[in-house]
């Protein structure tokens, strides 16, 4: 299998190509420089595989929730992209990806992933790793006040994101977690995308470009982001 990722959902950026097993990332911190460092990422890596955008087999994005700027750009370059080179795209939570590249690092499979969502809100989910090594969801994707994020019982769970940074307390409280059970400074990775996207790809949940959207779960912002 033959995938570009992308992600441009927080202050961090990046790209990475599946090429059969083995994947490959670029990955900046840089706010406000999305636009202009997503294509040359993807450009390097297709280039440095000797590969043109028409071999691959899909185009994967962030779908969302995270910044409404930066969700957008990800649908607006994979739709480009995958439209010119008459591709489908594969979306992907950004929440899930997130619990997923935990488990990656971390081994935990139990995950509790927030975002950060300013106006004293999170993006939050609950998520258990599978037997694939990836995240699946064990309630729906919200955005809510910290204090009103709602824990599946009997489990033992591990904060993931920038929620956790900014309203540690309030979480580890409703999770009842401890200040170690937390990675407040996780962010969504392209890796983690293409390993996702790999799979979404084979359960056939590909889609045409022109059907890309961002998930916001939000969609009221008071304030540039």
């Amino acid at each position: 299998m033959k995938l570009l990722a992308i992600d441009t959902s927080s202050d961090a950026c990046s790209a990475a190509l599946l090429w059969g097993d083995r994947i490959e990332q670029v990955l900046e911190t840089a706010p406000r420089r999305h636009g202009e460092l997503i294509l040359a990422m993807m450009q390097r890596l297709l280039g440095e595989a000797g590969a043109e955008l028409a071999e691959l087999d899909a185009i994967v994005f962030a779908r969302g929730p995270g910044s409404f700027t930066g969700v957008r750009i990800a649908v607006a370059v994979a739709q480009g992209a995958a439209f010119g080179a008459g591709l489908p795209v594969v979306p992907v939570s950004t929440l899930a990806c997130m619990a997923t590249g935990q488990f990656r690092r971390g081994g935990q499979r139990h995950l509790l992933t927030a975002l950060d969502a300013r106006m004293g809100e999170v993006y939050w989910g609950c998520f258990e790793i599978d037997c694939r090594g990836l995240a699946q969801p064990c309630c729906e994707e919200q955005v809510s006040p910290p204090g009103r994020v709602q824990v599946p019982p009997g489990r033992s769970w591990y904060g993931v994101g920038s929620g956790w940074a900014a309203y540690g307390e309030q979480l580890m409280a409703r999770a009842a977690l401890e200040r170690q059970s937390c990675a407040g400074d996780a962010i969504c990775e392209a890796h983690d995308l293409a390993l996702i996207g790999a799979a979404e790809l084979v359960a056939g949940r590909q889609m045409a470009p022109e059907l890309a959207a961002p998930v916001y779960l939000r969609d009221r912002v008071t304030r540039a982001d």
